[in-house]
């Protein structure tokens, strides 16, 4: 365990109030994101993680510092929305999560990406949209047409492409956390980039009429 995972939890044992609110503000919206893979509904995906909160607090007597504490408050995100999932009758999710090869998806040239073993931008495209200017790619309302791109996506890649792209967890922090092979992790991401980049590259470079 890593010592401010130790640290972290012994304050989050000893009650103090100041700790629990610090990782709710960190990981409440990334729960939230994940929970939305498995329920119906962002309304449920809310109940899904105060429950999980509940169980964390319940729990951490028997937290053994095996895996970072974030991950293991994810484990238990997940088990708590499958359970709910299947109180709610839904279970598609659950195939599109562990093998996404499953669901046929248009392709996307892997080389429009850089590598994952990238020394500076792993994974990032290999050139952004051709002719813009810089400005316009960081301006205010290609910031919210990403975002909303992001929000389009099917859950899983949603929750994916956040965690990694928006949050900046690694790899294995998701793989971890939502217990994914590292090539389902894989196609995912590289679906949810190739997705998210139509998108921009369609809004920053429209069709002349």
């Amino acid at each position: 365990m890593e010592q401010s995972d130790a640290q972290l939890v012994a304050l989050l044992r000893a009650g103090d109030e100041a700790a629990f609110r610090q990782v709710v503000r960190e990981w409440n919206e990334s729960l939230l994101r994940v929970a939305q893979i498995f329920v119906p509904s962002r309304a449920i995906a809310e109940e899904v993680v105060q429950e999980t909160w509940v169980r964390v607090l319940k729990a951490l007597d028997r937290f053994e510092g095996r895996s970072a504490l974030k991950t293991w408050v994810f484990r238990i995100l997940v088990n708590t929305a499958k359970t709910r999932a299947q109180r709610e009758g839904r279970i598609v999710p659950f195939s599109s999560l562990q093998d996404p090869g499953r669901i046929p998806e248009a392709a996307v040239d892997a080389d429009r990406f850089r590598p994952e073993d990238d020394e500076r931008y792993p994974g990032h495209w290999s050139s952004p949209p051709r002719e813009l200017p810089e400005e316009r790619l960081l301006a205010a309302e290609t910031r919210a047409q990403l975002s909303s791109a992001i929000d389009a996506l099917p859950a899983n890649q949603a929750a994916v492409i956040r965690l990694r792209d928006v949050d900046g967890w690694s790899s294995e922090e998701v793989r971890n956390a939502l217990d994914l092979s590292e090539v389902n992790q894989r196609v995912l991401l590289h679906r949810a980039r190739s997705r998210v980049r139509r998108a921009l590259e369609d809004y920053l470079t429209p069709e002349s009429g």
